[in-house]
């Protein structure tokens, strides 16, 4: 069989060389950072793809689909996994590339080696930012309103790149859209990309070793099995660390977002404290300083640095310089790091409450309704004037107050408010109309401009169902007191 494989394929081959590899210096722990890499991008990989047959991408449903992960504790276990792998997956990537960069592992002729290394940095940072709107709770929706409008300071293509990751005039249901296609689809495909491209070169050009005069004096080693064990160990023991923080510090998700909320601080992701710390430290008319050019000068001279270290030789005596930059430069990002960290806890700290009371409620309200499978209904004051408008308050609760808000005062600039709204309490067969076939699109309503989209509910919802729901919002939410409607009103418009 092994034969038959052979001569069709050359896996047999392939492996045997790859397994049969001389490591100069012999198999050591200081080589398992690479390995342990790509093991956290598998596991983000394997959970990120089960977490999608749960989360729901959209502004009416990405909180309730999140919260309802919360709920149930394995789906709740792999989203912490998920959390905690890819915290993981940025510190180990950062190592190994600190590591070889002390090594001078990227000089010649490995520099394009190292220079796929740091862009599979960069777009691992992106998959942190990307992801970590898709919750969409209150430090979400602030620290990636942050992150979008710090591309406005990118000179000629900033707003083309702020309305490209924003995808509309505010945030919402397509900025999440946008984000969950980034993190799901493209990033992780040019990250599989990225790791072939990494692994191909360092296959041609293989291990550099330790940073010695002359390496023909070390000892040889083979991959098989010594360094495998030992990578397979490495492996194991982060993702026996990943279990333990996913199972004992697992993640917080905040109150449902609110845009009206100007109180809130944000905390943003901690491989990004030190850029947020820099950004705090520039005077807001300079912020493309702290925004762009200093982060691009650093990344360029990353990228550069195989031909910024000019020895002849990698030992560290002959690379003092290239020692002392990168001493600075770790110093510089862990002083913003722990500086900005501590400035945030304290405007967190003096700042008012987090959220409006009517945000809690309505947080409280869906949390209670999720977690009782839609059947727990709170009490209201207003949905009791008919049977009717009590099973259409249940239908609103379960489908519509996640936008509109529990009492119907809306999310400014994505849902208009539907209490004392002249549309909603007007013609009743244009408010079915809605109900049954959805809105997109910039709309103004008591002057006051709202971009978001209304899913059509036609699929969803029965006849009945829409009749209620219209009812209710119609005649008891807040103070609209309009007339029913009957269900052989919204039969003649769904034909």
């Amino acid at each position: 069989m092994l034969n038959w494989i052979e001569r069709r394929t050359g896996f047999v081959s392939m492996t045997k060389n790859f397994l049969t590899e001389d490591i100069p210096g012999g198999a050591s722990y200081w080589y398992v950072f690479g390995s342990a890499t790509l093991f956290a991008m598998i596991l983000q990989i394997v959970t990120g793809i089960f977490l999608t047959f749960f989360y729901a991408p959209s502004a009416a449903t990405a909180w309730e689909s999140t919260r309802s992960m919360y709920m149930h504790p394995f789906q709740h276990f792999v989203l912490s996994l998920h959390y905690w792998g890819a915290s993981a997956m940025i510190a180990l990537l950062f190592l190994h590339l600190l590591q070889v960069a002390i090594w001078g592992a990227y000089k010649s002729p490995r520099e394009l080696q190292w220079i796929v290394g740091v862009l599979l940095l960069l777009v691992t940072m992106v998959l942190g930012l990307t992801g970590y709107l898709l919750p969409w709770d209150m430090d979400a929706y602030f620290a990636s309103q942050v992150a979008i409008n710090l591309t406005l300071t990118v000179p000629v293509i900033g707003l083309w790149i702020q309305q490209f990751t924003q995808d509309g005039t505010t945030m919402g249901t397509l900025t999440i859209n946008r984000f969950f296609g980034l993190h799901v689809w493209l990033m992780p495909a040019v990250l599989v990309a990225l790791v072939g491209a990494h692994l191909a070169i360092f296959r041609h050009n293989g291990p550099a070793g330790p940073p010695v005069e002359d390496p023909r004096p070390l000892q040889k080693g083979r991959f098989w099995p010594d360094q495998m064990f030992m990578d397979t160990f490495a492996s194991f023991l982060i993702f026996l660390f990943v279990i333990a923080l996913a199972s004992f510090a697992p993640p917080f998700l905040d109150a449902k977002a609110d845009p009206s909320n100007a109180n809130f601080i944000p905390y943003p992701a901690w491989y990004f404290l030190d850029l947020f710390g820099l950004l705090n430290l520039v005077p807001g008319d300079y912020e493309i300083v702290g925004a762009i050019i200093i982060p691009g000068i650093a990344t360029a001279l990353i990228l550069l640095l195989p031909w910024i270290d000019r020895a002849t030789t990698r030992t560290f005596g002959s690379r003092k310089f290239i020692m002392w930059f990168l001493g600075v430069g770790l110093a510089a990002m862990w002083g913003l790091t722990i500086w900005s960290q501590v400035s945030i806890m304290q405007k967190q700290a003096a700042s008012p409450p987090s959220a409006p009371e009517s945000q809690i409620l309505a947080a409280q309200e869906q949390a209670n309704i999720t977690s009782a499978g839609g059947g727990a209904v709170p009490p209201s004051t207003t949905a009791g004037v008919s049977p009717q408008a009590a099973a259409g308050q249940k239908i609103y609760s379960q489908n519509c107050s996640s936008c509109h808000a529990a009492s119907g005062q809306g999310m400014p600039g994505v849902a208009p408010p539907l209490d004392g709204n002249d549309f909603v309490t007007g013609d009743p067969k244009q408010v079915i109309a809605t109900v049954l076939n959805g809105k997109h699109g910039p709309i103004a309503v008591k002057g006051q401009s709202y971009n978001g989209t209304m899913p059509p509910w036609k699929a969803t919802l029965s006849n009945k169902d829409i009749a209620d729901v219209v009812t209710y919002i119609r005649s008891a939410l807040g103070t609209n007191h309009a007339s029913a409607v009957k269900v052989s009103d919204v039969a003649k418009l769904r034909k």
